[in-house]
């Protein structure tokens, strides 16, 4: 992976502001990914999350907790329909190597700590993601990448 997508991850815009459930998105090939996700997080705040707000403040009175609750939903929702509708899997960077760099492949020393966490209901998989939340989001965490990897394991190789 390039520089620029080892360092993308899922960053929302400042808190309770106007774009409070935007997504930021640098220039190059994350942006197609962070834009599906951003779709599906708009979708949630709009018509799923249940508050008592107007349209408009839906989107924008929302505070870090609603962004990562909207964040955990729209990966999930992207993921289980990836997974056709009956899976999901979820992929996490552990301390421990899962894989041994053989042949031609090169170590990344992160492709080698990836820990599958498969799902055959969508809110479990939404919980997970959501009590993991930093991992997507976090600088440094490799979230774009790491959603890449699960949605590729959710549809399957064989898919």
């Amino acid at each position: 992976f390039s520089c620029q997508w080892t360092q993308a991850c899922f960053r929302f815009c400042e808190p309770y502001s106007d774009l409070a459930y935007a997504l930021e998105a640098e220039q190059g090939g994350t942006r197609a990914i962070l834009m599906v996700v951003q779709a599906h997080i708009i979708t949630y705040l709009l018509f799923v999350r249940s508050t008592e707000l107007t349209q408009l403040e839906r989107l924008c009175r929302i505070g870090r907790r609603a962004q990562g609750e909207a964040l955990a939903a729209a990966l999930a929702e992207v993921l289980w329909a990836a997974g056709g509708g009956g899976r999901a899997t979820v992929c996490l960077v552990t301390a421990a190597l899962h894989a041994v760099p053989h042949g031609d492949y090169k170590a990344d020393n992160f492709t080698e700590r990836i820990q599958l966490f498969e799902f055959s209901e969508k809110a479990a998989a939404q919980e997970f993601i959501f009590d993991h939340i930093n991992s997507f989001k976090g600088e440094g965490s490799h979230g774009v990448i790491l959603f890449l990897y699960s949605l590729l394991f959710s549809r399957t190789l064989e898919r």
